[in-house]
């Protein structure tokens, strides 16, 4: 049994896979393209809103400081992805990494934590873009019925029509091919980045100094709730946890970590990229460094605009404009939100198809979802698949609950990266590898802790339901995944496992 869960797809199997004429995809993605999908979806929500939020609830001005920890926290991994992503240039990011290092069971469970990331990603910003559109369209005069507004709406039956609807376009935009939807993500890109440039260059004008003292707001003791809504550290190991203060910045770091989600989703699309050994670390180092740098200046300017006990938490800096007497801003900033989340859906949904057609080409799920389309060289099946069942999720459901799921996720696939680049190290030393992570073991191991220790932060509920939706997992792979996998079948060959201290071959896996 233990022999058949941890064989592992050696990596040269996993590349000659990629060149099967009806599983292949087109590689038509350069460096630029790849770091504007990363700026794509790193600039989202999380600079619009998180900003207001954790200044007035957890750092006060020092949030740029949080914004800097979490930006090294995924720094840490990104040189993991890195070295993963150039060396291994597949789809499926962390999942096919697990898959030539840990073994199949544990890639099925990275594969299917990827799933779950990636779908509540795009549903919760669908429904995020549907408020923006909804309330300029309010300012216009023009009122959506109730009934397809959402549940939230009063009455019994509701529909995010406009949530929806966003999902199902940017489906029909990922089936017609890569190149199309890099051409208008760059568009999208340059609308936003020009408007988060507005909001640093006229913000840097009604800066007060007045507003950053105290920069480090004296701590606070945090009110102690239910245990399921405590951070899990604090369940664990009894831990009273503080806002502001120095453990402030650690508590807000934690939550705008969320704001960084989708430089790993970059490395989802290496098979598609035509020189990945070269492209692939230009692309997500650089659109991580992009907006680390962008955060903290917009996080520098809005606090200094505005004192942080007064920033709003719905629109922090549309309000702080308000508040100095300029409205016009506010408008831009909302108009350049709304278009910004289109991207960010758009990718995040690019990045769940990836992954499920490499569970699929593997078997591990129906290989009728991994043929290409014979025209467009996308995995149209699992993209229109998924595309309905996101947008009908997205009109019936309010996942503002299920939101730090996509959180845990993420930083779940950060730890299983990290591991593996220290395996595949120890494993296949003889490997090319354009980009090498430096400091091995270190970096990996600096890498893992972080990302624990902001999953630590997070609510035990949040660990409950990352369980419950484990468990699934379990049972449909062992129910369907195990058996078909085509490394059952003995339709390719299991990696050599390495003796201890580097000896020859020790078997098949």
């Amino acid at each position: 049994m233990r022999s058949t869960l941890f064989r592992t797809k050696n990596v040269e199997q996993s590349i000659r896979d990629t060149e099967e004429p009806e599983h292949a995809l087109r590689k038509s993605l350069s460096a630029l393209d790849l770091t504007v999908f990363g700026v794509g979806v790193i600039i989202g929500t999380g600079i619009f809103v998180l900003t207001g939020t954790v200044a007035r609830n957890n750092a006060g001005p020092a949030v740029a400081l949080a914004f800097v920890a979490a930006g090294v926290v995924c720094a840490l991994a990104a040189l993991c992805y890195a070295e993963f992503a150039s060396t291994v240039p597949v789809a499926g990011s962390a999942y096919t990494f697990s898959y030539a290092s840990l073994g199949e069971f544990p890639a099925w469970i990275i594969g299917w934590d990827l799933v779950l990331e990636f779908a509540l990603g795009t549903a919760v910003v669908a429904v995020g873009w549907s408020g923006y559109i909804r309330s300029l369209m309010s300012n216009a005069g023009w009122e959506m019925p109730e009934v397809l507004s959402g549940p939230t709406s009063a009455d019994g039956f509701s529909f995010d029509i406009l949530a929806a609807a966003l999902v199902l376009v940017l489906t029909g935009i990922l089936v017609l091919g890569m190149k199309l939807s890099a051409r208008i993500t760059s568009l999208v890109v340059a609308i936003k980045v020009t408007v988060v440039l507005v909001v640093i260059i006229a913000g840097a004008f009604f800066i007060k100094g007045s507003n950053y003292d105290p920069f480090i707001p004296k701590a606070k003791p945090v009110e102690a709730g239910s245990s399921l809504d405590s951070p899990l550290i604090q369940v664990i190991f009894g831990w009273a946890p503080s806002n502001f203060g120095v453990m402030g910045i650690f508590t807000a770091a934690s939550v705008v970590f969320f704001a960084f989600i989708g430089f790993d989703i970059v490395a989802t699309a290496a098979e598609e990229t035509r020189n990945p050994q070269r492209d692939m670390p230009r692309g997500i180092l650089g659109s991580l460094f992009i907006c680390t740098a962008l955060y903290v200046a917009v996080s520098i300017v809005v606090t200094g605009m505005q004192h942080y006990s007064r920033l709003s938490e719905e629109a922090p800096l549309a309000d702080a404009f308000k508040a100095t007497g300029h409205p016009w801003y506010a408008g831009f900033i909302s108009f350049g939100a709304a278009v910004g989340l289109t991207t960010v859906c758009m990718i995040l949904l690019l990045g769940q198809t990836r992954v499920f057609f490499a569970m699929s080409r593997d078997g591990l799920l129906p290989r009728f979802f991994s043929r290409t389309h014979p025209r467009f060289r996308t995995p149209h099946r699992p993209t229109i698949l998924l595309g309905v069942i996101i947008a009908i999720v997205a009109g019936f459901t309010s996942l503002s609950e299920l939101a730090e799921l996509v959180n845990i996720g993420t930083l779940f696939a950060f730890v299983v990266v990290a591991i593996s680049v220290i395996i595949l190290r120890r494993t296949r030393p003889d490997l090319p590898r354009a980009f090498r992570t430096p400091w091995v073991p270190v970096i990996p191991v600096l890498s893992v802790a972080a990302s624990l220790w902001l999953m630590l932060n997070l609510p035990a509920e949040t660990w409950v339901r990352f369980a419950i939706w484990m468990a699934i997992g379990f049972f449909v792979y062992f129910l369907y995944g195990r058996t078909h996998s085509r490394l059952a079948q003995g339709e390719t060959t299991p990696g050599e496992a390495l003796k201890p201290g580097g000896g020859g071959p020790a078997g098949r896996a």
